[in-house]
């Protein structure tokens, strides 16, 4: 049960899912959430190595996690300025660079600390 919980939080909770959804909702780009959704599919391949078709039901929370995301972020975009939007993007970034580091072990970034930060950079700009 530890590593589904595990599992649910790698899909449902990532900064690059947060980011992606928010994005796509503001302004139509879809990119990195076609991206995120291509590595998952590699990443839920593994796991399902291991913890057998179980895995499929992460989908569930997920796409409802981001449809959430993908809606309010919709609602939110009218009430932002460019530069709330650009330090939103600018927080993402370095979300997915410290990510990247922690991922080639090259530094130890608390990612998972930092996830708030792309809640709070918008009211905060």
């Amino acid at each position: 049960m530890n590593t589904l919980v595990t599992i649910i939080v790698l899909f449902c909770a990532s900064g690059t899912g947060i980011y992606s959804s928010i994005v796509s909702g503001m302004s139509g780009d879809h990119s990195v959430l076609i991206s995120k959704s291509i590595l998952d599919l590699f990443t839920a391949a593994i796991f399902a190595c291991s913890l057998g078709m179980v895995v499929c039901m992460i989908a569930i929370p997920q796409v409802i996690i981001f449809l959430i995301l993908f809606f309010a972020a919709t609602a939110i975009f009218p009430l932002t300025t460019p530069g709330m939007i650009n330090d939103f993007k600018a927080c993402g970034g370095f979300l997915m660079l410290a990510t990247g580091f922690r991922m080639v072990k090259l530094k130890n970034f608390p990612t998972a600390d930092m996830i708030p930060a792309m809640v709070l950079i918008m009211p905060m700009s």
